[in-house]
């Protein structure tokens, strides 16, 4: 059990398990879920980490087939510049290697961002803290446990 299924359990949200091999040969790992899963890819987020005017980790929760504006998550969270984090500071504040971070049961909570288009779905996909497993529950449940702010934070393709 990682800590994001122990974290969802003690909130008592309901969610959904996926479990698929994990090929440690591939690229994209939100990718390789919604293939092995064979789920719409715009069902499935992936968690990133930046780094807030060198001052602050947050989370930015995004479908997997778009790429992240650093400049529109400066402007949500009220910051000059904003890069993607280190990995290794990545892994010490959240306890999840790559590939495998969720944005529930992280070691120190960090404030989250969550693509406004996870809206508009009933459920979607997110990491369950390891690679090759995904947990599917709704938008709402994960904004509420994590008190998440919707924000624009793509680059639209």
């Amino acid at each position: 059990m990682t800590p994001a299924i122990a974290q969802l359990n003690k909130l008592s949200l309901p969610f959904q398990l996926h479990q698929y091999q994990h090929d440690a040969n591939c690229k994209s790992f939100g990718l390789e879920a919604v293939e092995k899963l064979n789920v719409a890819e715009e069902c499935v987020f992936k968690t990133l980490v930046v780094d807030v005017d060198n001052s602050y980790l947050a989370v930015a929760i995004i479908p997997v087939a778009l790429s992240l504006s650093l400049k529109k998550v400066a402007k949500a969270l009220s910051a000059k510049k904003v890069k993607m984090a280190d990995a290794n500071k990545v892994q010490s504040s959240t306890g999840y290697v790559l590939g495998g971070v969720s944005p529930i049961g992280q070691k120190k909570t960090l404030k989250t961002l969550l693509d406004s288009s996870a809206k508009t779905l009933k459920t979607f996909y997110i990491s369950g803290g390891k690679r090759g497993l995904e947990i599917e529950l709704s938008p709402e449940h994960l904004a509420l446990s994590l008190q998440a702010d919707y924000a624009e934070i793509t680059n639209k393709s």
